[in-house]
């Protein structure tokens, strides 16, 4: 019998051993919050190579129909569109792109772009800023109340969130300010959704503003053609 005890001891280190080897690797790539890095366009004032202070960064969340993996769909609407229209900005201005099939809130694409603005551009990281509309909207008051701590203040337009994310919000964000807008008209993402997450900011106290659009549907991608929704979010910084 001894012969045999010998091939069967070393048979079940190499096989504890191999599983070992590919359990490893399977675990480092299966975090508990996984990063994305997402691709994103950026926009630099410019004066921005003329001088040495530090900038805000405004980040725009596209909606659902921008979704995929082609850049050039971001400058249908919104703030992208403006810049590829030529408009001038007097800050910094990052737009990533979610993947198809994906929401704002299925990955962690949030720290590896704000790591890499900071590392790489001169960002006045008091005076970060979070903005998007109807997908990008939701993704406002989602990543918003993750990442809470980096922002120094919320647009969300015609956005919404689930019954199970508003504890969060109530968490996360009721001191932080928040300037959200809807339409009367949307048809798409109903005013109803806005409504109750303002309800909720209010009931623990949040610091939330609400302006009801009459008449107007589900785009109003117009707003960012305004000052006022700057203005909104500049006047804010991180204590």
């Amino acid at each position: 019998m001894c012969v045999f005890r010998a091939p069967l001891l070393y048979f079940r280190l190499l096989c504890c051993y191999l599983l070992v080897f590919a359990a490893g690797p399977l675990l480092a790539q299966m975090p508990d919050k996984p990063h994305e890095k997402y691709k994103y366009l950026l926009y630099l004032p410019k004066d921005y190579n003329k001088k040495t202070v530090p900038y805000p960064v405004i980040i725009y969340l596209h909606g659902s129909s921008h979704r995929g993996n082609d850049l050039n769909k971001l400058k249908g609407y919104g703030i992208p569109q403006l810049i590829a229209q030529g408009k001038e900005f007097d800050f910094i201005i990052a737009s990533p792109q979610c993947p198809d099939g994906k929401s704002w809130g299925s990955d962690n694409w949030f720290d590896p772009l704000y790591d890499e603005l900071k590392t790489r551009y001169r960002i006045d990281p008091t005076r970060v800023y979070l903005t998007g509309i109807s997908l990008g909207g939701n993704g406002t008051f989602v990543a918003g109340a993750a990442h809470a701590s980096k922002l120094a203040a919320l647009v969300p337009l015609c956005g919404w969130v689930g019954e199970n994310e508003l504890g969060q919000l109530c968490q996360n964000l009721k001191e932080k300010p928040i300037y959200t807008y809807h339409g009367t008209a949307d048809t798409i993402v109903d005013i109803n959704e806005t409504e109750r997450i303002v309800k909720a900011l209010k009931a623990c106290n949040g610091n939330i503003a609400f302006k009801r659009l009459e008449n107007e549907g589900h785009g109003i991608q117009f707003l960012y053609e305004k000052q006022e929704i700057y203005d909104c979010m500049l006047q804010w910084r991180l204590k």
